[in-house]
């Protein structure tokens, strides 16, 4: 049996274990040992299957994963979300819409600090929506900005899913990260003209709230100082070269930690928690990164990525076009699948028939978290917008029903498209900052 065959049936295989609802880390690391052991050894199999956990769990370079999610965590715990979703009402609230913008803003400058999509619109959807229902918003508009809102969590730097990218392509983890700032910002902007459009068709969905003055806003923005500096420091740090991701991602922790104390707004049961997490989330990442390695082993064994490769190249097709194709799998995908594993999955895959088009690296890799984004908000998976409809009953006392909060997120939907779109014909502004690191 030839290896592409034995690639093949692993990858059936992989896809029915995936309807038992079985983890995906487990089942792509028992489909690589399994399917490497067939096309070499047994002993070679073992070897890959030990070696490979012990690396992933033993590296240094991976510790940037835990330390930026324990970043996020504390940043959690100790309020920093409600100063950031403070200074944004101030300033937009008087708005029709301005909540919303606020909560959208808000998610953008959280995901500074946290990376996580999920955390993002489960955090903001706990500070604006009882704030927006305060309000009179419509419920569309409210679940719907924060369940996509949470999304830009997966752009903006620090992301787990980058890092992930980073590490499975052999990029810089830095250079990622300055690379998903301005698109992060560019999603955020079309995400605010979204709901102002929908304000000016339809007042009664987002109405005005009330003014501040300008002390009262600069007072606001005040509070984000300590915010600010974190993010610069760990981002700008990368930046200049000044220290590496790692080294950042333990300085964006201990700062984060150091303002909270300082606040007095993290207690010792939020520290501990903020640990505990860490540890749940962090192990969950790095057991999708073996099992992603060791398919990826069997999967190069097999030479299908390369003949893919080899197969694309030589179609009569623009590598426009393809790419075209090659997104569409990943929004198709990311609508049925975690985008993080999705991602680990997919990209040893589709990674080597992207090069072999001529494709920047850098670029691909804020491409494809953009376009998983979408699969955050939408069905059949849509985490945040089951994470948002769990927090609305909890926090509202009310149930808003899944099909309203799908609805809420359409033309949110339509502006990561038009986001992509726009980074597709102008490349540049991905790698814009890149390219003046080097």
């Amino acid at each position: 049996m030839s290896p592409t065959i034995i690639g093949i049936i692993g990858i059936v295989i992989m896809i029915i274990m995936f309807l038992t609802k079985m983890p995906v880390a487990f089942v792509m690391a028992i489909v690589g040992f399994v399917g490497f052991s067939v096309m070499i050894t047994p002993d070679a199999g073992l070897v890959l299957l030990s070696r490979n956990v012990y690396e992933v769990f033993g590296s240094y370079d991976l510790t940037t994963i835990p330390l930026f999610i324990l970043m996020g965590q504390l940043g959690f715990n100790s309020g920093i979300s409600k100063r950031l979703y403070d200074a944004g009402y101030k300033f937009m609230g008087s708005i029709r819409g301005g909540l919303a913008m606020a909560t959208v803003s808000a998610c953008t400058a959280f995901g500074a600090v946290c990376g996580s999509s999920p955390a993002t619109a489960a955090t903001m959807a706990t500070v604006g929506l009882p704030e927006m229902k305060r309000y009179n918003y419509d419920d569309e508009l409210a679940t719907g900005s924060v369940a996509s809102g949470g999304g830009i969590g997966m752009i903006m730097p620090p992301s787990v899913v980058l890092i992930i990218y980073g590490i499975l392509t052999e990029q810089s983890i830095g250079a990622l990260f300055v690379a998903g700032i301005f698109p992060a910002l560019l999603v955020t902007l079309l995400f605010i003209i979204s709901i102002y459009i929908r304000c000016r068709m339809n007042p009664e969905q987002g109405p005005a709230g009330e003014k501040f003055t300008w002390i009262e806003k600069l007072k606001a923005l005040m509070g984000l100082g300590e915010t600010l500096v974190i993010f610069v420091l760990v981002i700008g740090g990368i930046f200049i070269g000044l220290f590496t991701p790692t080294e950042a991602a333990a300085i964006g922790a201990f700062g984060v930690l150091v303002v909270a104390i300082i606040r007095k707004q993290i207690t010792w049961a939020g520290f501990v928690k903020s640990l505990l997490e860490t540890l749940r989330t962090s192990c969950m990442v790095l057991m999708l990164i073996a099992g992603a390695v060791i398919f990826g082993k069997f999967l190069a064994v097999t030479r299908i990525p390369f003949e893919i490769a080899g197969w694309v190249s030589e179609l009569q097709m623009s590598p426009f076009l393809v790419m075209g194709v090659i997104i569409g799998i990943y929004f198709i995908g990311g609508c049925f699948m975690d985008a993080l594993a999705f991602v680990t999955l997919t990209v040893p895959i589709f990674f080597p028939v992207v090069m072999e088009l001529g494709y920047d690296p850098i670029w691909f890799g804020i491409i494809i978290v953009m376009v998983t984004e979408m699969g955050v908000m939408t069905p059949p998976v849509g985490i945040n917008v089951y994470v948002v409809y769990g927090v609305a009953r909890n926090v509202l006392e009310q149930e808003i029903p899944l099909e309203k909060i799908f609805k809420g997120i359409v033309p949110f939907l339509i502006a990561v498209i038009l986001g992509v779109i726009i980074m597709m014909i102008f490349p540049i502004i991905i790698l814009y900052l890149p390219n003046l690191m080097y």
